[in-house]
């Protein structure tokens, strides 16, 4: 398959144009890289060709890299994959350099052929370090288009050489909001901060790089850290202002990520070490820092399942094969902050809405929420006035069933009472085409029982979103015991719609993803009531990479939610409830009135405006701290584990279905700590043996819920992990 195309026009200018087929955007795999190489020798070796530009064919440059070539420079590295994955690097850099340098003298700096980067679209990971290698970037003026270097967001960081050039072009300074937070910009904005050299008109893009490699001197193509007397800009790091960067660098890095995510520091090395040598020096520095990163496991889970795993599920991986059945007109029955989200997701998916609630007042209310959300995004020039009347325009507020006609989707999203919903159903059915597919959005009540309310099992079908909506990108789909395939398959197509990751689970009491979050803030109050102390165990949680501790995250859910569902899984499990402990301290709190951030009282106190001031005094008073106070470890394993193994009991009763889809829920879900991978990455990572040893040791102090389920043991004799047993990519592989 050919990704570059290369041909020299009549004014002697080479044009190497990417453009991977069968592909929307382009993303480099060995072979473009092993053409693009070509290219540029065949260029700089022709004599009739005056200077280079690098374009592409579609209205995209590029989305980034294929992290598969990572793993396949891992195993031909066989023994040694460190220095399999260094030399392949440095072969890319090798590629980049030779971009760079252009053919020039390397003492005179002069001789080199001028080579222009024309970028029509969004360009992201090495789609901008191949420009920022180039001598000039000229961007097609498009509002749409993304510049940046994301790859911080997926535990790596731009490693061929976007992490040397941008700092050294910037200072670290100014490229940290890009390096270390992954930091995207349209076209004005991106050329506002320094990344790139030009905006033109889309129909001007080509024209305006060719003039500038017609017209480039010798001077123009040197880059400055080539160039005598080259000094990094903010100074480097024994000059005084660079070293106070660095230092405040370091203190941001530590404060953001608690030390746990292995990419950050080791960018930070790499300008750090790169900022005291030469260029050539600098980006072998980056290469050994990159392949330190590469060989920590918790980048590749972090790769596998925030990048692989999630876009396989995106692009339908557990889809049923059946046509296509996008959604045109969709029903939202409810229209308070839920269903005011999926409201709001789907018109601006282009999608019509009609939004239902009881009268008039409350479903315009519910339509005001979109209006608020767009009015914010108009005030940060993000969209036009036109954009904002296209989505309002797109959704009918009104009290009356009827306009649910022609509906092909309807998700209800009314109060959590399965009376309520049942008469919800009921009223749509009326009016709704046989075909339509009718989603409830419940988090905890059974789908299979909801089902009996409906016309047809089969195309009733539970849609868990998560809130708020239009921040929160994953989206659970559950299925009822009757529930067909169709419905699935229109499920999972709106979601891809709206631009949210779904995973599809069998139905089971609170599904998946709360069956995971429930224990972990139930643990929190639970050693709450033990003694610990409230800082130790918010302190333990964020130390871990958990987004929020299990007692601030009670409080934002709302403690009177909490204690609802206590009550109803208590009377539904009798005997065999066993979070009476807990319920002590939740009813306790809900009868006193401190029911959470919507009160603003809940575990923590909360000033006029909402914000946290510290724990409420009345805890110590009703649950002492203890003088002795546990090991930090064993809080954290506490906290973390009774995650991991309700994700193990998923899917040994078989309402997860696929492990990368219990992974990718679990971080984009509620924040399981992302370094890790996921519940089920983390079991890995720490090996299936040593998990089983902890869980033994939890259980014989705090009791069965730490018990190791059969899974787990099993795979422990068997020395096996997770993805080793149920990987579905290495099924397919074999």
């Amino acid at each position: 398959m050919t990704d570059f195309t290369y041909e020299v026009d009549a004014d002697g200018v080479a044009v190497i144009t990417w453009d991977v087929q069968g592909k929307s955007m382009n993303v480099m795999s060995r072979e473009g890289l092993s053409q693009l190489d070509g290219f540029v020798d065949d260029a700089l070796a022709d004599d009739a060709v005056k200077g280079v530009v690098i374009t592409s064919g579609k209205d995209t440059f590029a989305g980034g890299m294929d992290l598969n070539i990572i793993a396949k420079m891992r195993e031909e590295a066989g023994d040694e994959p460190a220095k399999g994955l260094f030399d392949g690097l440095m072969s890319i850099h090798a590629i980049l350099r030779k971009i760079e340098r252009a053919g020039m003298d390397p003492k005179t700096l002069k001789g080199g052929k001028p080579i222009a980067a024309a970028l029509p679209g969004t360009a992201l990971g090495i789609g901008l370090e191949i420009p920022l290698a180039c001598h000039r970037i000229f961007v097609a003026d498009n509002p749409k288009a993304k510049i940046g270097l994301p790859e911080i967001l997926v535990g790596i960081f731009p490693g061929a050489g976007g992490t040397t050039r941008l700092a050294r072009k910037l200072g670290t300074m100014a490229a940290a909001p890009f390096l270390l937070e992954g930091k995207m910009s349209d076209p004005k904005k991106a050329k506002g901060a320094g990344l790139i050299d030009e905006v033109v008109p889309a129909d001007e893009l080509f024209a305006s790089a060719k003039a500038w490699v017609l017209s480039a001197t010798d001077k123009d193509i040197v880059k400055p850290w080539d160039a005598k007397g080259y000094k990094m800009p903010g100074g480097n790091a024994y000059h005084p202002a660079g070293f106070m960067t660095f230092v405040g660098a370091s203190a941001m890095i530590n404060g953001k990520t608690k030390g746990v995510y292995p990419a950050p520091k080791a960018l930070l090395s790499a300008v750090y070490e790169g900022s005291m040598v030469d260029f050539d020096t600098a980006i072998r520095i980056e290469a050994r820092q990159f392949v330190s990163v590469l060989m920590n496991p918790s980048s590749g889970n972090m790769i596998r399942s925030l990048f692989i795993n999630k876009e396989a599920l995106e692009k339908g991986a557990n889809r049923p094969d059946v046509p296509d059945e996008k959604v045109k007109k969709v029903g939202v029955i409810g229209a308070g902050m839920m269903g005011a989200g999926i409201a709001y997701v789907s018109a601006q998916a282009g999608i019509e809405v009609v939004l239902i609630d009881r009268d008039q007042e409350a479903a315009d209310r519910g339509k005001n929420y979109s209006e608020k959300l767009l009015d914010k995004a108009l005030s940060r020039k993000k969209i036009t006035e036109e954009k904002k009347a296209a989505v309002l325009g797109l959704i009918n507020a009104t009290p009356d069933y009827a306009a649910l006609a022609g509906c092909d989707l309807v998700v209800e999203a009314v109060f959590e009472e399965p009376g309520i919903k049942a008469e919800a159903t009921a009223k749509a059915e009326a009016h709704l085409p046989e075909d339509a597919i009718f989603a409830t959005n419940t988090s905890t009540l059974p789908i299979t029982e909801l089902a009996k309310a409906s016309r047809n099992a089969e195309t009733f079908i539970g849609i868990h979103f998560f809130s708020p909506v239009d921040k929160m990108l994953l989206v659970e789909i559950i299925k009822g015991e009757k529930t067909g395939d169709r419905a699935v398959a229109k499920s999972l197509d709106f979601v891809r719609q709206i631009k949210k990751t779904p995973i599809v689970v069998n139905d089971a009491r609170y599904f998946y993803a709360n069956r995971c979050i429930l224990p972990y803030t139930n643990e929190g109050i639970r050693m709450l009531r033990e003694g610990v102390s409230p800082v130790l165990i918010e302190n333990a949680a964020k130390l871990l990479g958990m987004p929020v501790g299990p007692l601030q995250l009670t409080d934002e859910v709302s403690i009177d939610l909490g204690a609802k569902i206590a009550r109803a899984t208590k009377a539904a499990l009798g005997d065999a409830y066993a979070d009476s402990d807990v319920d002590e301290v939740a009813f306790w709190l809900e009868e006193i009135g401190r029911l959470g951030r919507k009160a603003n009282a809940g575990f923590f106190n909360y000033d006029e405006k909402g914000k946290r001031s510290g724990f409420w005094e009345g805890l110590a008073e009703r649950y002492p701290v203890a003088e002795e106070q546990p090991d930090l470890v064993e809080i954290q394993h506490r906290l973390l584990m009774v995650q991991s193994l309700e994700a193990v009991r998923a899917l040994e009763e078989g309402v997860l279905m696929d492990i990368r889809e219990g992974d990718v829920a679990s971080i984009l879900g509620w924040g399981f700590a992302p370094w890790t991978g996921g519940t089920l990455s983390w079991l890995d990572m720490i090996g299936s043996g040593k998990a089983v040893e902890i869980c033994d040791d939890l259980e014989a102090k705090f009791g069965a819920r730490f018990k190791a389920p059969a899974l787990l043991r099993d795979l422990a004799e068997k020395g096996e992990g997770f993805y080793d047993r149920f990987d579905p990519a290495q099924k397919a592989a074999a």
